[in-house]
């Protein structure tokens, strides 16, 4: 009896102290109620509406016009049948958040949620729905800035991303797949992520599931402060897999500042191609540590050369900060304004040294504008394009061409699967030099037939089909 006694009583503890340990971490759990019944009503849902042209439904198979087992039997020219050529213009509508910076009505939100919108709608967590314009969009960064006509609105709190730990517990408000203001957390799981192409923003890394829809919402802190706005997500299956990716709000409001003050975005320009620094590099260079970055090339006219960079130079600090590893110098230099001088510390020739270089303007081709009409004859193409500077096209390996910097999806371009970052190198067979050179060729375009596009991109050539309709 007094055996069983000792076990009943052993257990009683061990039940006592399982629930005592239970509650402690439920206390240690952070409770979202009071944050989002704060943040929601300054969150926004953002329906987009725009005019594309139908394709072709026997274009496109594989990268290819004519899929192999017909060009078998017709070769190139593949029949079409009647009713599927190409398609009248429809609407086409996607869904993204938003969040409300200004109680006078500006609100922020991802560049690529509202990219080629014709008509933007913003639905307010009132269930009122307001139409919004494009204040303007910066592509390097992913962030716009748009506006309603409306007065005290509510408005969401900054924080400074900076403060940022990993760890740290952090919630998202959106409209994943359409469901309005759904709210989702996680703990931030690294900071100043460098993203293929996105060499200017220091991504939040979180385990917060976001989904397609949430694109442009707010990241909070346990505050209920934006730390940052939800832009991308690694997938393989298209919907979460716990990597997500949000901009710094630091970064994004030094963006929309400019957009909205200058209607641009400018930043600083180095001119300069850089890799990063190996172990192999960093020994071979005298140096105990790998960091920095290594200036493979110079842009002759640029401000570096100018200056008295040269390749080969390490550089360690810019105004003091660390330069990590090379995606660490492109965010230093863009966040400086054009025509600073910055105080450069680098390795060369085993020694360090100081240099001061005053910055140029980037080049057209990065930069964030307002919302502005494009040149008549690139619209013609469905183009708007951007000079290539020289070593870019020393890197890429081509004498001419220009950068497609966005499309018109319902233009003859995108008809003919052209995107935007592809390099345009020629047309009817015609070498791109510029941009005011290609102006001229689309003057003289026919058509009366399909003309032979070369473009660059991923690292390879490849050709598409454009047909003008008209002019």
């Amino acid at each position: 009896m007094m055996r069983m006694l000792r076990h009943f009583s052993l257990w009683m503890l061990l039940a006592v102290t399982l629930m005592a340990w239970q509650g402690a971490m439920a206390r240690e759990l952070p409770d979202f109620t009071e944050l989002v019944e704060e943040a929601a009503p300054g969150v926004v849902n953002i329906s987009t509406t725009r005019m594309v042209q139908s394709r072709n439904p026997f274009q496109g198979f594989g990268g290819e016009e004519v899929p192999e087992i017909f060009r078998h039997f017709f070769g190139d020219r593949f029949p079409v049948p009647p009713g599927h050529g190409a398609g009248k213009p429809h609407e086409r509508q996607s869904l993204g958040s938003g969040f409300i910076i200004s109680d006078d009505g500006y609100i922020m939100t991802n560049a690529h949620v509202v990219d080629g919108a014709d008509e933007i709608l913003v639905r307010l967590n009132d269930r009122r729905e307001l139409p919004a314009e494009l204040v303007g969009s910066d592509e390097r960064t992913d962030v716009a800035v748009l506006k309603v006509n409306s007065d005290d609105l509510p408005t969401l709190r900054l924080g400074d991303s900076d403060d940022l730990k990993v760890g740290e517990w952090v919630a998202a408000i959106g409209s994943p797949f359409g469901f309005d203001h759904s709210v989702t957390a996680g703990i931030v799981s690294a900071i100043d992520r460098t993203l293929p192409r996105d060499a200017y923003v220091p991504f939040i890394q979180t385990d917060v599931a976001i989904n397609p829809g949430n694109s442009g919402g707010p990241l909070f802190n346990l505050e209920g402060e934006v730390v940052g706005i939800n832009s991308q997500i690694f997938t393989r299956s298209g919907g979460f897999m716990g990597l997500s990716f949000a901009i710094p709000i630091n970064v994004a409001m030094d963006v929309a500042d400019q957009l909205r003050n200058d209607g641009e975005v400018r930043r600083g320009w180095l001119g300069v191609m850089i890799q990063p620094v190996s172990r192999d590099l960093a020994e071979s260079f005298g140096m105990d540590d790998p960091r920095g970055a290594l200036i493979a090339d110079l842009d002759p006219d640029g401000p570096a050369a100018a200056g008295g960079l040269q390749a080969g130079d390490i550089i360690l600090e810019v105004d003091g900060a660390r330069v990590d590893d090379s995606s660490t110098l492109p965010r230093l230099i863009g966040r400086t304004a054009p025509g600073s001088d910055v105080e450069l510390e680098l390795m060369r020739d085993g020694k360090r040294r100081s240099l001061e270089i005053t910055l140029g303007d980037w080049p057209e081709s990065g930069r964030g504008t307002a919302d502005k009409g494009h040149d008549s004859q690139q619209a013609r193409l469905g183009i708007a394009v951007t000079e290539l500077d020289v070593a870019e096209r020393k890197r890429l390996g081509i004498e001419g061409g220009v950068r497609i910097a966005s499309v018109d999806p319902s233009g003859a371009a995108a008809a003919a699967g052209v995107q935007a970052g592809d390099i345009l190198v020629s047309i009817d067979h015609q070498a791109i030099t510029d941009a005011s050179q290609l102006v001229s060729l689309a003057r003289e375009l026919p058509t009366d037939r399909a003309v032979p596009v070369r473009l660059y991109r991923d690292g390879r050539s490849l050709f598409v089909a454009l047909r003008l309709t008209g002019d």
